[in-house]
């Protein structure tokens, strides 16, 4: 049996998880009475809600097709930029790809970065252009514009000759030509094992065995498992190994106490794993991401992807708040501190520091959406944190000495309407404008080259200027010179001057203040963050105070008390919007604004100084 390993990369929502899907059905991996959820893969509860892959994820298939029986092992990875840490680790083991790009929407950001890492690796991809059956799709410009991307990116010659499909992942169809209609996947298998080479690992089938570690995750009952392909040799139960670093240190050694492969939904016990197969490693505790696992006598480790570093930071803290410890069980600095380093040793894109007063860790990431989705994990499994408003990590020029800063690039989609709208405010916020022209459908796509810190609490902003229907998409570009200062939030919020429960009366006559957050009933206190101020500054206000009841009555009746529903931000709009004297208190159960110092004479006092 020949064997083929696979990654599929493309931007987000442009239909890898949904093609997974049909791969496995058309191939048997499950019965077709098989009760099967849709995108099987996203098995994390924060996915199903999102609707975005956040892990890469392997499993395996067997076809049937003109070359005899091949085992394909599929890896579907994150399409969003803010995962391309988990994507740049699993290109380095697999021999081919299948890029998808969207019929109607085309080349993308995350296309870009994919494809570069992919080129990079001496990949040759696949394009598989999805979505063709939508009716704004036009697969031939899509298919210049993936020409021109190869190009601009320096493929090779040999990579420039890509093969590519037209496929829709959903109905579970592709076809080399839409002349000729196919109603299944064999097409798309068939060119798989035709233009994929079988692992160059298979030759070095003799040499001691050797695994570069690639994903990690702990199972309740075997422990910690790491997943990456055999290089050479080969492995099995009860063998003894040793993990070196990527430097050739050696970390621990031990026996392999489980083997698993992937088949299918399922990962199976196997007896032994030979050159080229993807398969998960048990029995080992200190071996991490990029280490190798290999026999004793194996003296220099493999090579390692080099990840990109992190550009945007926050500072996670205990919760200090009077409502502190309600909520979560988990509230002890020693605790998170122990919990925010495991994720870091699993995530080699996110990176765990202490401050410099030791009470509070800087947690560094790729984005707002890594980090809100790291922060919503904790809270799931019962912490309580305070989190700092996300700043960017600056760099500094070894030559010039000059302060660098993140830039980031921004393809906009947008109603005709609503450009000029989009453009006056990222203009505002230290944006150039690089490219413009209509993208169909009565839209314009706009290309933009912006600052991180000036993309920071902007998503919100974008949806209400451009009613909803606008889609922004960012990535990371390069460092630049320090763009000087950008302005920030533009109002200011209504505090709470005192602890206790929220008054229907005192919201009611707040109103007139600005929005708020809260509702009647909930507990707040003082310092506590209840709405935005329709004014640029903050006002201390008392949201407590109760109707005055006395004997004296009007001859009408009173009028009645009729609240506008808060507008309550989800954790990501929490942490977008404070500014740098606000904190975010997350609990398993509430998501709270408050002050840093609860006090206001004190924060008077504190403002004063630092005029």
């Amino acid at each position: 049996m020949s064997l083929r390993n696979i990654a599929i990369i493309a931007h987000v929502d442009h239909g890898k998880t949904t093609l997974v899907d049909q791969l496995l059905a058309q191939s048997g991996a499950f019965r077709a009475n098989e009760a099967t959820v849709e995108r099987a893969l996203d098995s994390n509860d924060q996915e199903r809600e999102r609707g975005i892959t956040i892990l890469a994820k392997c499993t395996s298939v067997l076809w049937h097709g003109q070359a005899g029986e091949t085992r394909i092992n599929i890896i579907d990875t994150p399409g969003h930029a803010d995962f391309g840490g988990e994507v740049e680790r699993i290109l380095g083991m697999v021999d081919g790809c299948l890029l998808l790009v969207d019929a109607e929407e085309g080349v993308m950001p995350q296309t870009k970065f994919v494809l570069g890492k992919a080129l990079k690796l001496g990949l040759r991809p696949i394009v598989v252009l999805n979505k063709v059956d939508r009716p704004n799709a036009e697969p031939d410009r899509v298919l210049n514009d993936a020409f021109d991307l190869f190009a601009a990116l320096g493929a090779s010659d040999e990579q420039l000759d890509f093969p590519h499909l037209y496929a829709s992942g959903k109905q579970g169809w592709a076809t080399l030509d839409l002349a000729r209609p196919s109603e299944t996947l064999a097409p798309l298998f068939d060119k798989i094992v035709e233009h994929v080479p079988p692992p160059a690992a298979e030759a070095r089938g003799a040499e001691p065995a050797r695994l570069l570690a690639v994903l990690i995750e702990a199972d309740p009952f075997l422990g910690r498992l790491l997943t990456g392909r055999v290089e050479s040799g080969r492995l099995a139960p009860g063998m003894a190994v040793k993990a070196l670093s990527r430097d050739g240190k050696e970390i621990e050694r031990g026996r392999i106490s489980k083997l698993l492969a992937f088949r299918g939904l399922k990962r199976q016990g196997v007896d032994e794993a030979l050159a080229g197969d993807i398969v998960a490693v048990a029995g080992l505790s200190k071996a991490t991401v990029a280490d190798t696992i290999c026999a004793p006598e194996v003296t220099e480790a493999l090579p390692a992807q080099p990840i990109d570093p992190p550009t945007i930071a926050i500072t996670v803290s205990i919760n200090d708040s009077p409502l502190a410890g309600r909520d979560g069980d988990k509230v002890q600095s020693r605790v998170i501190r122990a919990r925010l380093l495991a994720e870091a040793e699993a995530n080699v894109a996110i990176k765990v520091a202490e401050t410099e007063d030791k009470d509070a860790l800087e947690v560094a990431g790729r984005g707002e959406l890594q980090l809100g989705v790291l922060i919503e994990t904790l809270r799931r499994e019962g912490f309580e944190l305070s989190i700092s408003r996300p700043r960017v990590v600056y760099q500094t020029d070894p030559e010039t000495f000059q302060r660098l800063e993140p830039i980031e690039e921004v393809v906009i989609d947008v109603d005709d309407d609503f450009a000029g709208v989009v453009i006056e405010k990222l203009s505002a916020r230290k944006a150039e404008l690089t490219d413009m022209g209509p993208s169909g459908a009565g839209k314009t796509r706009l290309t933009f080259y912006a600052p991180s810190r000036s993309l920071i609490g902007y998503q919100g902003e974008f949806l209400t200027d451009t009613r909803g229907s606008g889609v922004l998409n960012r990535l990371f570009a390069r460092y630049e010179p320090y763009k000087g200062a950008i302005e920030g939030r533009r109002n200011g919020v209504l505090v709470s001057n005192s602890d206790g429960e929220m008054s229907a009366y005192a919201l009611w006559n707040l109103e007139d203040r600005g929005v708020m957050f809260v509702g009647a009933g909930e507990k707040t206190y003082q310092g506590m963050i209840i709405g935005e101020n329709a004014k640029a500054d903050d006002l201390d206000v008392n949201p407590m105070k109760a109707k005055q009841l006395t004997n004296v009555r009007a001859a009408g009746k009173d009028e009645a008390i009729r609240l506008t529903p808060p507008r309550r931000p989800t954790l990501e709009q929490a942490i977008a919007y404070i500014d740098d004297d606000e904190l975010v208190e997350v609990t398993p159960k509430a998501i709270r604004l408050r002050k840093k110092v609860l006090n206001p004479t004190f924060r008077k006092k504190r403002l004063r100084e630092e005029a």
